[in-house]
């Protein structure tokens, strides 16, 4: 894998975001549409996670974001942000949450 200087990973804009609305996409199998509160502004999310998580297990929860990514519609709707998530080997999908309460927009470093 390339590896990126610092001055590149300092061009992400990564923030912890609150989950506030979740539901599954109409005529998806696996798309799930959030809408994401990062304390200033809230944003539109779009994630294939319905093999993993409920969108009820989601709402309310802080996790991961990273919001300068290039915007992308999934089956025409806009993601407007990326929540991040680890798989395994075996295909286990976990969502990366922070490990103590800490505001929304928080920023990553």
């Amino acid at each position: 894998m390339a590896e990126i200087s610092f001055n590149e990973l300092m061009k992400l804009d990564m923030r912890v975001g609150k989950v506030v609305e979740a539901k599954q996409i109409a005529g998806s199998r696996n798309l799930i549409r959030m809408i994401v509160d990062f304390g200033t502004e809230k944003r539109q999310g779009v994630a294939g996670l319905l093999q993993w998580y409920k969108p009820e297990e989601l709402v309310g929860n802080k996790y991961a974001f990273l919001l300068n990514l290039q915007r992308k519609k999934f089956m025409g709707i806009e993601s407007q942000c990326m929540i991040f998530a680890a798989e395994d080997d075996k295909g286990n999908v976990v969502l990366i949450k922070p490990e103590k309460d800490v505001a929304v927009g928080s920023k990553i470093h």
